[in-house]
């Protein structure tokens, strides 16, 4: 297995611990300085998360991975690796991941994940990904790209980093397809709180989120375990606002309550308008998962 070459030469090389990571400027189209900064300060408070709760939860991602895509020669990126949690599920995975992140996200996670000898840690974003067209075997890119400002663009920039015949796993925030009008208007009025709340001040903010996390998230956790309880064979459950969390720990309910209401900015995406943007950016073969965390999925580079 050949270990990619960056294909243009870092601003700086800084040492994290006895880890380097690569500092590559500039910006951008597909950047918001502001939501970048805000995920920095994000990862920067949640950057520890249990390994069984990693492997766990990045089973459900990867539930449209076929495994013949895995093994010890394939070349993979992990784009907007936050808190490196999908870096390390995939490092046990892959032969060899180049983990890229535009925030200082990426700095946490150099120091938290020292161990993964098979990982380099890059600091670019999409506009500058380090590497030459047609590179990768697989790109991850989970919960990172309803974050910029031009999605479709960005996903574009992204598969031509793929090799012809390499495969996407992409997740998006989903644009509430199928849910009831009840549904919607909760997911509504929040959107007005997450607009007042991403504008705090970063401590404020957080405590806040801390605040929603623990009388919402957790009261909801608790109920949706009662129901469960009660009637283990039903599905009605997982209509249910809240319902992805029914199995996850307080420091997952907390993350993503911080990442759900102090992110500046958020799109969404109906199932149809996440397969156009895959399409138009060359991917076919694409394969929803019909499971949460709504939408992702699996493409291929044609």
């Amino acid at each position: 297995m050949r270990i990619p070459e960056h294909d243009h030469a870092p601003q700086s090389v800084l040492q994290v611990g006895h880890r380097a990571v690569h500092i590559f400027g500039g910006g951008g189209a597909h950047r918001d300085e502001k939501t970048i900064a805000s995920f920095g300060e994000e990862w920067g408070k949640f950057n520890l998360f249990d390994a069984a709760e990693i492997e766990r939860t990045g089973n459900e991602y990867f539930d449209v991975v076929p495994q013949d895509l895995l093994g010890p020669e394939v070349v993979a990126m992990d784009l907007g690796c936050g808190s490196g949690r999908w870096t390390r599920y995939l490092s046990s995975r892959v032969g060899h991941i180049e983990a890229v992140d535009p925030s200082e996200a990426v700095l946490h996670a150099a120091r938290t994940h020292a161990d993964l000898e098979q990982v380099r840690w890059n600091q670019a974003g999409v506009d500058n990904i380090p590497f030459s067209e047609g590179t990768f075997d697989l790109i991850v890119c989970l919960g990172v790209l309803h974050h910029v400002p031009d999605t479709a663009g960005a996903i574009g920039k992204l598969a031509t980093k793929l090799k012809p015949g390499g495969h996407m796993l992409l997740y998006l925030y989903y644009a509430l397809d199928g849910r009831g009008p009840l549904f919607k208007a909760l997911f509504h009025l929040s959107n007005v709180f997450r607009r007042i709340i991403a504008s705090m001040p970063a401590g404020l903010k957080r405590m806040v989120c801390d605040v929603i996390a623990f009388t919402v998230y957790l009261p909801a956790r608790t109920l949706i375990r009662m129901a469960l309880a009660l009637d283990p064979k039903g599905s009605w459950w997982h209509k249910l606002p809240l319902s992805y969390y029914h199995n996850k720990s307080l420091t997952i309910l907390r993350n993503d309550a911080l990442d759900r209401f102090g992110t500046p900015l958020e799109q969404r995406f109906t199932q149809v308008q996440m397969r156009e943007m895959m399409e138009k950016a060359g991917m076919v073969d694409i394969r929803f998962s019909p499971n949460a965390p709504y939408w992702h999925a699996l493409g291929r580079r044609g």
